[in-house]
């Protein structure tokens, strides 16, 4: 009687932790949020600073290793230096987070020749670097505005070997967004203060995101056979402020852990994977593989849609 109750005790610790174990976060996810210092059209230092505190407070409470990527220009005022915006900067940094080189001034490649966008990645590194290098750190990843990687694998090819030479990789994205359409609904409904809109945009943005990282879930399994690393595309804006710890929580439900992007880059996907996209578009790296290997339109079927009254109000603004 005793050995079996032994054995009973023993099978239903094994069970548990069985269970516990098939639980635990299977997923990962790095946040990347780009044209910091901060995206808003309400022009004051008190709302820049409100922003970025908000932001950074969310993702260290959700102990998010996040990168931001700096677009120099916005550090400026009439032309100088302006150390307020450069404020926001180390608190990114005060708070253990990473920052990358998004260029000076968010040129497209598609629209400016290569020595020209050189010489914005270059210029694009100046505060940055020097800002990161008392916390130890160095910025190493670079951001395409617009995703916009070159319209010829040779201007492509010779910007990863720019890239390289000074010390910088890509930072790719693999759940792509339109982030920045509700962000404008948004500030539109701050600005009106229109509590209502203000809470029907977050509704619908949770919803859409959660859409979204289904979709390139699905899309992962069916082109790789697994799902990869997911690296999510944010902007340092108003709305990603008010929703982050709701976003965190429901990656989690999904069984997200989140992880810096030199974690996430370890899978191999990203250095495996063949890419010649050279269109026009900004895209998912998942999607560039994708046509890289000749999937037609019934793979990109059922791509979340951001809802009418989103895009209005947007466009409205």
């Amino acid at each position: 009687m005793r050995l079996t109750l032994s054995l009973c005790i023993g099978c239903l610790i094994f069970v548990s932790l069985s269970f516990a174990q098939s639980t635990e976060p299977t997923r990962t996810v790095t946040i990347t949020i780009d044209d910091l210092p901060v995206v808003t059209r309400r022009h004051s230092p008190e709302v820049y600073r409100d922003i970025t505190q908000r932001l950074v407070a969310s993702l260290k409470r959700n102990e998010v290793q996040a990168i931001g990527f700096v677009n120099e220009k916005k550090l400026y005022t009439d032309g100088q230096l302006d150390t307020s915006k450069v404020s926001l900067l180390k608190i990114w940094l005060e708070a253990g987070l990473e920052l990358g080189n998004h260029t000076y001034s968010h040129p497209s490649l598609h629209n400016i020749s290569l020595d020209e966008y050189q010489k914005e990645i270059l210029q694009g590194e100046v505060v940055t670097r020097q800002l990161s290098k008392p916390y130890g750190k160095a910025p190493v990843y670079f951001r395409h505005p617009f995703l916009h990687t070159g319209r010829s694998v040779g201007t492509r090819d010779s910007l990863l070997q720019f890239l390289s030479e000074h010390g910088y990789q890509v930072a790719p994205v693999s759940v792509d967004n339109a982030d920045y359409l509700f962000a404008a609904a948004y500030e539109r409904a701050l600005i009106d203060q229109d509590a209502n809109m203000q809470q029907k945009i977050r509704g619908a943005y949770l919803a859409y995101m959660e859409d979204y990282f289904a979709y390139y879930e699905q899309q992962s399994q069916v082109l790789l056979g697994r799902e990869i690393a997911q690296t999510l595309l944010l902007h340092a804006n108003a709305l990603n402020a008010d929703t982050f710890n709701e976003l965190a929580t429901m990656l989690r439900q999904r069984g997200y852990s989140f992880v810096p992007l030199s974690e996430a880059l370890k899978d191999k996907a990203y250095t495996t994977q063949k890419d010649t996209f050279t269109g026009a578009a900004g895209i998912s790296w998942i999607h560039r593989w994708a046509l890289t290997q000749g999937k037609g339109g019934d793979f990109f079927k059922g791509e979340p849609q951001v809802p009418e009254f989103v895009n209005s109000l947007a466009e409205s603004f």
